[in-house]
């Protein structure tokens, strides 16, 4: 493992935030301390590799109270395309913001100096975030060598439990009852019922009907073409890698002979004339126009990927033409490893910079967004706007539920509801707080009353309540105890990360090419892919990942 930059001097030790404060409506604040020993509101500059789309400034319900609660608001960037190009711009310039969602690219802030330990104003500071983790505090750390805390694990949750499945192969609803609700269990059984309705339905519209769409544009194409690879052939995801279970040995996953024969699949498909001839060259725009046209009838994509698409066809009453969720695999022997539990992962999450000019004040409204009160706020809203509170129980009222449900993009963009969650710690779907209720709106009597008419009338004939109901359970299946190998940070003073980039471009022209070839110049193209990524260095690479992964195992203390 190579070595890391030493960690930075904390600020002084500071008066704790005093979060007593204004109701709901925004009455009298009490004001927070800055370390001026002033009350005053701050705004912090926050960047973040994800996009955003329905970022309001903080100006909609939710994003207000916090600030009325904590004097904090966030002055938000929103990166479009991975955000790797704006991060190595911040590091050329040392031009950083406040707060940063660095994904996987933290190690090139750590290795810049730019990035806080966070170890010291966790403990003087976090009441909520210390709780809040807990027995998981050592996940936190950076790495063996470099044990400080640099990012609050932010994209997962603490004790998650899965109720839905927002993945797998979509099937528009209409495809399903048409066809009298088939059996969706393997690839040919997924190819058989987007031939059967095109060759009934060739036009919808007074447009052709694709079968099947998918959406390589720029890190998408791991999405919806790469990564279904090997969650169709009995892997977990581990993200360009397959970990061996046992030895915890690291390989890139398209060297598995099982993955070759889904690529094969998606080869005969487009021979077929099943597959999108456009999949490679359209940008993700003209994917989720296709796909509110409703003219699409299957997706192999992740719910948010073409969530705006759905939205539309919600709010014109076209509830039929959005997609079902099926574990789909090569051979019915194989398991959709989805749920397959990776235990408390802590790579990706959000952390402080050095020009950050508050850190006790930014480290504390991180606190509060990770307290129970700001738990349910971010994930709820505002009660008796947003929700009520019946015997006992926080439920939801039809027209809210009608709102976020079929005007979603609209709702989250006014509310709030949703849109901070990635912003601090926080619990998972499953958790209940205090009063004995979910933290979370994901559980499955509040998920079942979100579906539309047409998905309860689908699960209903596939004898399932959610979309979970038809995959593999977690209990299926050991818990990973390297948790998910594509969030782990990997140092940037290696020959890695070149060797890396040159391993992808040959993927991402490679993969493509196989693909739109003929059936006999598949096998060619792909075993020469592999070829070439061997001699890009992809071995000293797998074996660089593999010391890296046992390095986890033995820092996370669980093998």
């Amino acid at each position: 493992m190579a070595s890391f930059k030493m960690k930075f001097a904390l600020a002084p030790v500071l008066a704790l935030l005093l979060f007593t404060a204004c109701d709901q409506r925004g009455g009298d604040q009490t004001p927070v301390t800055d370390t001026n020993g002033a009350t005053s509101d701050l705004t912090f500059d926050f960047f973040s590799v994800d996009p955003n789309p329905n970022w309001n400034g903080m100006q909609d319900e939710v994003g207000k109270v916090i600030t009325a609660k904590t004097g904090v608001t966030l002055n938000g960037e929103f990166a479009v395309s991975g955000g790797q190009d704006r991060v190595s711009l911040m590091v050329a310039s040392r031009d950083f913001p406040d707060i940063v969602s660095p994904k996987g690219e933290l190690s090139k802030l750590v290795d810049a100096g730019a990035m806080l330990d966070l170890t010291d104003l966790i403990e003087q500071h976090a009441p909520n975030l210390k709780k809040l983790y807990g027995n998981y505090m050592d996940r936190l750390k950076y790495s063996n060598e470099d044990q400080a805390i640099y990012v609050l694990p932010s994209y997962y949750a603490v004790d998650q439990k899965y109720f839905d499945a927002g993945g797998g192969f979509g099937i528009q609803h209409r495809v399903l009852k048409e066809l009298g609700y088939p059996e969706v269990r393997t690839l040919q059984d997924y190819e058989n019922v987007l031939r059967a309705y095109r060759d009934k339905h060739p036009m919808t519209d007074g447009q052709p009907t694709i079968p099947l769409t998918l959406d390589a544009d720029n890190w998408r194409i791991m999405i919806t073409v790469t990564n279904p690879a090997f969650l169709a052939t009995g892997a977990p995801d581990d993200g360009e890698y397959y970990i061996h279970p046992d030895t915890h040995e690291a390989k890139l996953h398209y060297k598995r002979p099982e993955e070759k024969e889904y690529f094969r699949w998606l080869n005969h498909m487009y021979n077929e004339g099943l597959l999108d001839q456009e999949s490679f060259v359209q940008k993700s725009d003209q994917y989720k126009s296709k796909i509110a046209s409703g003219r699409v009838l299957g997706v192999i994509d992740q719910d948010w990927g073409y969530a705006e698409a759905e939205d539309a066809l919600k709010s014109a009453g076209k509830g039929e033409l959005t997609y079902s969720h099926f574990p789909v695999t090569l051979t019915e022997e194989m398991k959709d490893h989805s749920f397959q539990d990776p235990g408390f992962m802590s790579g990706w999450g959000i952390g402080i910079t050095t020009a950050n000019p508050d850190p006790v004040r930014t480290i504390q409204f991180f606190d509060y967004l990770a307290s129970e009160e700001g738990q349910i706020l971010m994930n709820w809203g505002i009660e008796g706007k947003h929700y009520e509170i019946k015997d006992g129980k926080r439920v939801i009222p039809m027209d809210v539920q009608d709102k976020k449900t079929n005007h979603a993009s609209t709702f989250q963009k006014e509310s709030g509801i949703g849109l901070y969650q990635n912003m601090s710690g926080r619990y998972g779907d499953g958790v209940k707080d205090s009063t004995n209720n979910y933290y979370t709106t994901n559980f499955p009597e509040q998920i079942e009353a979100a579906y539309t008419e047409a998905e309860r009338e689908t699960l209903a004939a596939y004898g399932a309540s959610t979309w979970k109901d038809l995959f593999p359970s977690e209990e299926e299946f050991p818990v990973k105890p390297w948790g998910a190998a594509y969030d782990m940070p990997t140092p940037g003073d290696s020959d890695y990360n070149v060797i890396s980039q040159k391993t992808q471009d040959i993927i991402r022209k490679r993969i493509p090419e196989a693909v739109l070839s003929s059936p006999k110049e598949f096998d060619v193209i792909y075993d020469g892919m592999i070829d070439e990524l061997n001699q890009a260095g992809a071995e000293k690479m797998e074996k660089q990942y593999t010391e890296w992964i046992q390095n986890r195992v033995r820092l996370w203390n669980v093998d």
